[in-house]
């Protein structure tokens, strides 16, 4: 029954996305990507710390202490593990990272690079440790290390809407569901993300990096949804969200200040607000009972539009990215 059950509310979402999208595909299922960096056997053969058990300040304490000669080899035989482990200084990151993928972002700022499964990445825009303000986008489906565009454009959108000012970072750092099906209706790759996301917001605090604005956009919102309690994090902006799987702002038990944003034209506004036998998201966000404070979204168009240049919706945006809107 419970199983009959499952199937009828994935059905009833699925369906419900699909009148609201024109047509897109059901989705396949995806295994999240999870545990340590590619490359930490030879690694923890070398005898080195292991990546596991160092959290983000030990690990940066651990590269502080090295010699430059020391970060240079361990970057040229290890690039995988040192391109990927939070804590480790920003710079030496990219250069791993660039040795890691084969140059595949040439000219970019790649703070993580995972080529397993559909592959992963973190791409920084700025200065991360010298701006004053750092902004996060957090995806939502079918982002992954090969399809960034709508990701990067959101990223530069904001950065400029700052005049340059903030830092902004693309973070692809999670496995996303593919169209939309079940792995789109389950917290499953969510709660994967959310892990992933604690520990690189640590990781930015470990590298004296400002506390950032967390930019959540459709299923991604799900995903800070889940990492809020222990989310390092001045700003939560919940965008275009099917759920956060929290009744209200008091449930997510965060310190940040929570913000939400939906354009009245967007089809997740037809996707149900449930939360049954571990399918769908519950509450909307951006419904008064929620708690989040309101962001202007009325002249975005569609799911992928609130960080379009000239919207109020983003101008929104890097008011709070900067600060300006308390």
């Amino acid at each position: 029954m419970r199983r009959f059950t499952r199937t009828l509310v994935a059905t009833a979402l699925t369906a419900a996305v699909m009148a609201g999208t024109a047509g897109w595909a059901s989705g396949t299922t995806q295994q999240a990507v999870t545990g340590a960096p590619v490359g930490t056997a030879a690694w923890r053969a070398e005898g080195l710390p292991d990546p596991e058990r160092m959290t983000p300040a030990q690990t940066a304490a651990y590269f502080a202490g090295l010699g430059s000669r020391e970060r240079q080899r361990l970057l040229r035989e290890h690039p995988g593990v040192v391109g990927n482990l939070d804590g480790v200084p920003p710079a030496l990151r990219y250069a791993a990272n660039s040795r890691a993928s084969g140059g595949r972002f040439a000219g970019r700022q790649v703070l993580a690079y995972d080529p397993r499964g559909r592959g992963q990445a973190v791409l920084v825009y700025g200065d991360l440790t010298a701006a004053e303000h750092v902004a996060v986008i957090v995806p939502g489906s079918d982002t992954d290390a090969g399809n960034l565009d709508s990701l990067t454009r959101k990223a530069t959108a904001l950065r400029e809407a700052t005049g340059g000012r903030t830092a902004v970072v693309a973070w692809a750092g999670y496995t996303t569901p593919v169209g939309v099906g079940l792995d789109a209706a389950t917290g499953d790759l969510a709660e994967a993300g959310a892990e992933r996301l604690v520990r690189f917001t640590q990781g930015l605090e470990a590298v004296g990096a400002a506390a950032p604005s967390v930019f959540c956009h459709s299923y991604g919102s799900v995903v800070c949804g889940l990492a809020a309690h222990a989310l390092e994090a001045e700003d939560l902006v919940a965008v275009a969200s099917p759920g956060m799987r929290a009744d209200d702002v008091a449930a997510l038990n965060t310190s940040a200040r929570v913000w939400a944003a939906k354009d009245p034209t967007d089809w997740i506004d037809r996707v149900p607000n449930v939360e049954f036998a571990g399918l769908g998201h519950g509450t909307d966000p951006t419904s008064p009972g929620f708690g989040a404070r309101p962001v202007p979204a009325a002249d975005a168009r569609g799911h992928d539009g609130y960080f379009a240049p000239g919207t109020e919706s983003l101008r929104a945006f890097a008011a709070i990215a900067e600060g300006e809107v308390r």
